[in-house]
This record gives C-alpha cells, sequence and structure tokens, in this order.
C-alpha cells in the first residue's frame, strides 16, 4: 500500500513542479519584455541625436563663439558655463550632502525629528526644478544680491541636488554591515575613526551612484538656470563666479524654441554635445565604483 501511495503522489508532484517551471518562464519572459521596452526609447533617442546631431560636430563647433545670430559658430560658452555649473553645483552639494547624510546614518537617533527630516528630504526630492528656480532667484539673486551669476546658479542646483545626495549616501551607509563599526571600536577606534576608515571606504560605490545622480540632474536642468544665470547670447566666456553664463540646456531651449531658421542639426549637435557630457560623466563614476567595489570587503 506504501509504495502504491507514493507512486500515486510522484504524477502530482511532477506536474506541480512542471506548473512552477512555467510560471517562472512566463515570469521571465515578461520582465525580458518589460526590460526590452524600457531600453528600446533610450536606444532610439540616442541613435537619433547621434544620426542627427553628428554632421554638426566639428572642432570650430566645439571651440568657437556663436555668430550670426547662433546659426554659425560654435557652442564653446555653453559647454564651459555647463562645466562651471557642474563643477560649482558639486563643490557645494557633495561636502554638505555627505556631512548630513554621515550624521543622519551614524550619529543621529531614531526619533521624530529625524524621521521628520527624512520625510522633508525625500518631499524635496520630488518639488518641481522649476519651484527651485524661483526661489533661487528671490534668495540669491535678489535678497543676497548676486546678480544672475554662477554661484547663484551653483547655490540653486546644489539645493536641488541635496535631497538626491543625501538619501542615496545615507542608504549606502546603513548598507555597511553593523560588525565593521564594532570590530573597530573593540579595536581602540573612535567613532569618527571607524566612519572615515571603514565605513565611508566601504560605502564608496552607493556614494558615487547618489553624487553623479545628483550632478548629472543639475547639468541637466533649464528651470533653476533660466533663472539665477544663463544668458540668451553672450560672445564672451565668464571671468568670474559672478558673472552670467550660456549653459548647454538653456541654450539648446533657446534654439530650438526662440530662433527661427536654426538648423537642425546645430540642435541636434548641441543635444549631442550635452549627452555626451552626462555619459562622460557616467563613464568615470562607473570606472571609480568598480574599482571601489572591487577592494570592497564584503
Amino acid at each position: 500500500m506504501g509504495e502504491s501511495s507514493t507512486t500515486a503522489h510522484k504524477p502530482a508532484q511532477l506536474f506541480k513542479l512542471a506548473d512552477r517551471n512555467m510560471v517562472q518562464k512566463i515570469g521571465f519572459a515578461g520582465l525580458s519584455v518589460a526590460t526590452f521596452l524600457t531600453v528600446l526609447p533610450i536606444i532610439l533617442v540616442v541613435a537619433l541625436v547621434i544620426l542627427k546631431g553628428g554632421p554638426a560636430i566639428s572642432w570650430e563647433f566645439l571651440s568657437e563663439m556663436p555668430r550670426d545670430g547662433m546659426r554659425a559658430g560654435g557652442i564653446l560658452p555653453a559647454i564651459i558655463g555647463t562645466f562651471w555649473l557642474t563643477i560649482g553645483t558639486g563643490i557645494i552639494a557633495v561636502p554638505l550632502g555627505i556631512g548630513a547624510a554621515i550624521y543622519l546614518a551614524e550619529y543621529a537617533s531614531d526619533n521624530r525629528w529625524t524621521r521628520i527630516i527624512r520625510i522633508a528630504i525625500i518631499n524635496l526630492a520630488g518639488i518641481p526644478s522649476v519651484v527651485f528656480g524661483l526661489f533661487g532667484l528671490g534668495l540669491f539673486v535678489l535678497f543676497m544680491r548676486f546678480g544672475t551669476s554662477i554661484i547663484a546658479g551653483s547655490l540653486t542646483l546644489s539645493i536641488m541636488t541635496l535631497p538626491v545626495i543625501i538619501s542615496t549616501t545615507e542608504e549606502a551607509l546603513r548598507s555597511v554591515p553593523n560588525s565593521f563599526r564594532v570590530v573597530s571600536v573593540s579595536l581602540g577606534g573612535t567613532k569618527w575613526q571607524t566612519i572615515r576608515r571603514i565605513v565611508l571606504p566601504q560605502a564608496t560605490p552607493g556614494i558615487l551612484t547618489g553624487v553623479i545622480l545628483g550632478l548629472e540632474r543639475a547639468a541637466g536642468e533649464t528651470a533653476p538656470i533660466l533663472f539665477t544665470v544663463a544668458a540668451f547670447f553672450l560672445p564672451q566666456l565668464p571671468s568670474s563666479m559672478f558673472d552670467a553664463t550660456m549653459a548647454l540646456p538653456y541654450h539648446l531651449f533657446v534654439i530650438s524654441t526662440q530662433v527661427p531658421g536654426m538648423p537642425i542639426k546645430i540642435q541636434y549637435g548641441t543635444a549631442l554635445v550635452l549627452l555626451t557630457f552626462v555619459l562622460g560623466m557616467n563613464i568615470v563614476a562607473t570606472i571609480i565604483r568598480s574599482r571601489a567595489r572591487a577592494r570592497r570587503q564584503w
């Protein structure tokens, strides 16, 4: 009786196993389709920008001033302006964001106030960029009298990118196993020594991800710089942080909507330069992150 009962259960077990395998295959197929539908538009957009913008790329286009109402010449002021805005944003936002994340993850106790702060950070990340632009106009341009300048634009973009940097850095710090901290303290290390020599190096890949995400958003935004720094046309390079400047996102907006008769290849060429700028930041961050992960001990 026992053998016949076991034999009778085997077909049912096989059917259940086959059903699970079928469900798994269907699930993998659905995920593959979703991935394809997500990646395909990105590939098409990049291919279109390269196809239509590639003919515009030349040394003259990258190294000369615009002329003939921006219908000819190059986009050097916009490239330099975007570079300085990104650097300025990084100098201001990265130390503040990482410092705030270290305090929230390592020093602050879990109470009502820290929960309110985290909720505020999450809400700040969802505020439209145009609101940050109006805030920067009121605070930095008018109240602090910086005028439309690189410093005003960098400060505005820094406030906009801080929530992303703080959230991702705090998550990266919390992902480091607590045993690392315990061993360091047991060997005589102070709290700050543990954070600086153990926790931060292990969390570097995640921190870099947040920093690059924030800076990429800053490099590609138009609304905040529209109110605080961007100029319609400047035939010279900025000489200080208190000068206005052209920037690639705003320049692309202007030549696409405000300049009649603009050759289409110049519009797509500007978009290609901006895309390459952001992609270059990603490549550098990926290389650094990969090396940091290779040295990670967990």
